[in-house]
């Protein structure tokens, strides 16, 4: 048996960006036939224990993903350890994660979910974002998912390895 890739996805609260990420991450690899455990966090307390927006399942089902049993948690720093890629959905995040880091390599597992969408990985990481939806519409859960999505390929072929 060999040991699963592990992703964890990680954005402000966990209820948004992180936990589609998470599931569409993981959507992917099941369809490529990967051994990839994937799971979300978020930086912040704010909504722990809190389930994922109705706007973002919204946006999952409308593509056929289900999305059950999400529970909003904050990043825990020993994660560090056991995970293999740490995506942050933007650049607070990416920020925050790698100043958690314990050291140089670990804080090298933190990448920012879009850098592997060819579309914008030459760019900055502070270039690479996803905009809370939270604040705004379906439209912007729609923008979400296709931001993510354009960045599924290259973060299947990376687990692959």
């Amino acid at each position: 048996m060999t040991t699963p890739y592990r992703i964890t996805t990680v954005c402000t609260g966990n209820i948004c960006r992180s936990p589609m990420a998470e599931f569409m991450v993981a959507n992917a690899a099941a369809e490529a036939g990967l051994n990839v455990e994937v799971d979300s966090a978020g930086t912040s307390a704010w909504e722990i224990g809190n389930p994922m927006g109705p706007r973002a399942f919204a946006e999952l089902a409308r593509h056929g993903i289900e999305a059950t049993g999400h529970t909003a948690r904050t990043f825990n720093p020993e994660w560090f350890a056991e995970r293999d890629l740490i995506l942050a959905l933007d650049i607070d995040h990416y920020e925050d994660l790698r100043a958690l880091a314990p050291n140089t390599a670990t804080a090298q597992k933190v990448r920012m979910l879009r850098s592997f969408d060819p579309a914008v990985a030459q760019l900055e990481p502070a270039q690479q974002g996803i905009y809370d939806p939270w604040y705004g519409n379906a439209k912007d859960f729609a923008v979400s998912w296709d931001l993510i999505e354009a960045a599924l390929p290259g973060i299947v072929a990376h687990a692959r390895g």
